[in-house]
């Protein structure tokens, strides 16, 4: 199968379209890339009928797409559901990789765009809603950014978006320097073995959450972070930070809380951002955009489509009414 090349890139080919590992109403493709056996896998789940177009789903750091109920909730309302696991990340995650890593968060546009031409282009939607978590958060933003001029999307929904590290002063400032300088000339060096095992329990069916999901392509600690990764991330800060210029309208999701750097598990954990600090989502969201929305979600999670189910559907409720404004 052969599709339209995607903006600024490669042409794609896809050999087949598989049954997806969330069921028999899921399915993927391969998207092979620019390097050697790098690939994305997009994940698309059909609404019956697409009415009102598409949504594409971004994931963050140490994770993939595995939930349902979030592709289920678009559907009904009439957009096809995609989502797009990044390359070395879950589906597209490949022997000898080493997991969610880059040097340059601009690599990840490779994907988003062909993924974006897929739905535009072979399945013909007019209208593109972009949906990043965390990391995907960013990443979709600095995307939006860069394609402001080729009217590819129509509105991004960032849900609790990483725009600064969750660290104290003298870390983000000093510590950055120095994460500058190793990331460059040790980019594969290990800064810590993973991020601790507080939001994973808080969220996998087997300690404290509700949610089942494949601790291969997403472990409880997450994975190493890299230097070479990290130094890409606060490059993306940075261009954040001096101010982008989305055209789309944004909505910025994000808890009424952070509950950080605690050791371990703690019912408080359940109801707050124990990855992110939410004042940086507040400090730094409007600098996506002339037209960002931020909206706190008391009682919300990281992932605040992964709290409470009242929680949950308040927040998913939010972007139904962002969605039928725009």
């Amino acid at each position: 199968m052969t599709l339209l090349s995607p903006f600024g890139g490669i042409g794609v080919h896809t050999d087949r379209v598989n049954a997806d590992v969330l069921g028999t109403d899921y399915e993927t493709r391969v998207l092979p890339l620019g390097g050697g056996d790098t690939t994305a896998t997009l994940v698309r789940r059909r609404a019956q009928p697409a009415t009102r177009g598409a949504v594409l789903y971004v994931h963050g750091f140490a994770d993939y797409f595995f939930q349902r109920h979030v592709a289920e909730h678009f559907t009904a309302r009439g957009f096809d559901f995609y989502a797009i696991d990044l390359r070395a990340y879950g589906r597209s995650l490949r022997p000898g990789q080493v997991a969610n890593f880059v040097t340059d968060l601009a690599e990840h546009f490779e994907e988003i765009d062909a993924a974006a031409r897929v739905i535009r282009e072979e399945d013909g939607h007019r209208h593109l809603v972009v949906m990043g978590h965390s990391t995907g958060g960013l990443i979709t933003s600095l995307w939006a950014h860069e394609r402001r001029s080729d009217d590819v999307l129509d509105a991004l929904v960032l849900n609790s978006p990483w725009l600064d590290l969750a660290e104290p002063w003298l870390v983000r400032t000093v510590g950055t320097a120095l994460i500058r300088g190793v990331g460059r000339f040790a980019p594969r060096l290990v800064l810590k073995p993973g991020l601790g095992p507080v939001y994973g329990e808080s969220i996998h069916r087997d300690h404290h959450g509700e949610w089942d999901f494949d601790t291969a392509w997403k472990p409880i600690e997450a994975f190493p972070v890299h230097a070479g990764w990290l130094r890409a991330i606060r490059r993306g800060h940075a261009r954040l930070h001096r101010g982008l210029d989305v055209q789309a309208p944004v909505l910025l999701l994000r808890s009424g809380r952070s509950h950080l750097h605690a050791k371990r598990w703690t019912p408080e954990a359940m109801t707050a951002d124990t990855v992110l600090d939410v004042d940086h989502m507040r400090l730094w969201g409007p600098k996506i955009g002339g037209r960002v929305r931020i909206v706190p979600v008391e009682g919300g999670m990281h992932d605040v489509f992964l709290s409470a189910e009242p929680v949950r559907r308040r927040a998913l409720a939010e972007v139904d009414e962002f969605l039928d404004e725009v």
